[in-house]
Order: C-alpha cells, then sequence, then structure tokens
C-alpha cells in the first residue's frame, strides 16, 4: 500500500546549476524507479542556513511530496547519508491533514491570482508657508 511523503534535502551549496539538478534528477528518478509517484516538487532554491553544517551558511532546498512503499524510504535515505552532496535531509509520512494542508498550498499557488492596477496617488500638495504670515501676539 502506498503511503503519501514529503522528503525535503539540503545540497551543498558549492555545486553548480547543473551539478543541482543533476542530483535533484537523481533522487527523482529513484523515487519513479521504485514504483513511487511523485506528487508535486518544489525548488526552493539557495537559502541561508539556521546554523553553519560543514562549514557552510547556505544550501539548495529542494522539498518532493510523493507516494511510495514504507519500505522504500529506508533506500532514499540510505543514498541521501551516501551521497557527500546532501548536508541534510527529512523524510516523513504525511497524515490525512498534512496532505489536505499540501493540496490547499499548491493549489494555491498554481492560480495565478490577478494583479491589480494600482491607481496612482493623489498627490498632497502642501501649502508653503508664507513670510508675510502675520501672528497675533497676546501679551
Amino acid at each position: 500500500m502506498l503511503k503519501q511523503y514529503e522528503t525535503v534535502f539540503i545540497l551543498t551549496p558549492v555545486l553548480s546549476d547543473a551539478q543541482m539538478k543533476e542530483a535533484v534528477a537523481k533522487y527523482r528518478d529513484l523515487i519513479l524507479a521504485n514504483e513511487g509517484r511523485i506528487v508535486y516538487e518544489e525548488d526552493w532554491g539557495l537559502k541561508k542556513l539556521a546554523y553553519p553544517i560543514q562549514k557552510k551558511s547556505t544550501g539548495f532546498y529542494h522539498l518532493i511530496g510523493f507516494m511510495a512503499d514504507p519500505e522504500f524510504i529506508a533506500k532514499l535515505e540510505l543514498q541521501y547519508r551516501r551521497d557527500e552532496r546532501v548536508i541534510r535531509f527529512l523524510t516523513f509520512a504525511m497524515d490525512k491533514h498534512a496532505i489536505a494542508y499540501a493540496e490547499r498550498r499548491n493549489n494555491s499557488v498554481k492560480e495565478e491570482i490577478p494583479v491589480k492596477e494600482e491607481k496612482p496617488a493623489p498627490k498632497v500638495i502642501k501649502p508653503e508657508l508664507e513670510d508675510d504670515i502675520e501672528l497675533d501676539e497676546e501679551d
């Protein structure tokens, strides 16, 4: 029986763009080769880490939501541990609430929100103070 999972992994920032895409493709292909099905995928790009890992302060984040057999997760995480390009990873099984949230999040991302044309703000004309204004002084 297939369960739904999400996996997030952080790749080392010293990779070129092509090397990063190749690493992501490796894990995508691994999921598909083991009779998994990718539900969604997000590339979060280069982000600052909360704390240095292996003397690096940034990393390429990538998220994959997929359906797979529970025995497959051990194989996936073993590949993460063996790959020197991966500096951190997290894989978790999603319950029905997490699945519903992920579907809402992905649907809201896919729908384009119409951009409202902003009207230019009306110009505020400030009256200039004139030198010849007399002030009433009370003695």
